[in-house]
């Protein structure tokens, strides 16, 4: 019996939507989650990750992925958040920052807690000064080597190190102020 990811893939080349329906399903929420820690809109989140699910049934029949699925389309999000972080850098100075609101579909009550710290986790993040933003993401959330973010941002090694250790001091600081306000 073929595992999940052959079988999207099957049904991708067959035409068959039943594996876009799955894609979906599983991770159109991450993607989006993902993308919004870079891009820090929700509705461009979601623009780019709908963009990324045409290109996928675009090109379905010479679709070439060896690697696992989910980091394909983990890389691919977060490729398409700075392509879009630079080509819209002016946008994003002019554009004031809107809330966003995740719906979710579990028992609120439950889940309070935990979306209050990841919401404020989320701000935390968002607030550290741009190029720490994004290699510390790159770092934390893609898993890139200090020397893979070096090469994608054009910077040095050191650079890489000094803007990780800028934004884990920042985050520690304000996760301490966090907890003792809480």
């Amino acid at each position: 019996m073929p595992n999940q990811q052959e079988e999207i893939l099957q049904f991708l080349k067959q035409s068959d939507q039943r594996g876009m329906e799955i894609l979906f399903g599983e991770y159109f929420e991450m993607l989006c989650f993902r993308s919004i820690r870079i891009v820090k809109y929700r509705e461009i989140a979601e623009d780019l990750v709908q963009d990324l699910f045409l290109e996928i049934w675009n090109k379905r029949e010479t679709l070439n992925i060896t690697s696992n699925i989910k980091s394909y389309l983990f890389r691919s999000i977060v490729n398409r958040s700075l392509n879009w972080i630079r080509s819209n850098k002016q946008i994003l100075e002019e554009v004031d920052e809107s809330v966003t609101q995740r719906s979710d579909n579990y028992n609120a009550s439950h889940d309070l807690q935990k979306n209050e710290l990841e919401d404020y986790i989320t701000k935390c993040i968002d607030e550290l000064p741009e190029k720490c933003r994004l290699t510390f993401i790159l770092s934390r959330f893609e898993e890139l080597s200090y020397k893979e973010i070096a090469e994608k941002l054009d910077v040095s090694i050191k650079t890489v190190e000094n803007q990780i250790c800028k934004a884990l001091k920042l985050l520690r600081s304000k996760m301490e102020i966090y907890y003792e306000n809480y």
